[in-house]
């Protein structure tokens, strides 16, 4: 049994070259996070609905008071959503009297784009 013993205790020697080149990502940290805070803003169904009638908006902006009926909320909730869309520079925000109005960044979804194709 000794002998057996001895065999299951040898270490074989580990190679020193590495196998493989080391890797880089396409995005440093800081746009890594940029990024996913843009698309933390967009998981969300009522988020998604939000940009695109204010996208298509004629005038090329939206009062929030014309943002409720699409989405069937309140107009806090609404509003709140809308924020989430500003912070996550998506859209901007003027506020004309009591009502905001919100319209699409310029650029904002061609640069989520063209930082989708850089990790792909």
């Amino acid at each position: 049994m000794r002998g057996k013993m001895e065999c299951m205790t040898n270490v074989l020697p580990l190679a020193v070259d590495t196998c493989c080149t080391p890797l880089r990502a396409a995005v440093d940290a800081e746009e890594a996070q940029r990024i996913a805070r843009v698309f933390k803003a967009l998981g969300d169904p009522t988020r998604v609905l939000l940009l695109s009638t204010v996208a298509t908006a004629a005038d090329g902006e939206a009062c929030v008071c014309d943002l409720t009926a699409p989405v069937g909320l309140s107009q806090p909730t609404v509003s709140h959503h809308l924020k989430i869309l500003v912070d996550a520079g998506l859209l901007t925000r003027t506020q004309r009297g009591r009502w905001s109005y919100y319209a699409p960044v310029p650029g904002a979804l061609d640069r989520l784009a063209d930082a989708l194709r850089a990790v792909s």
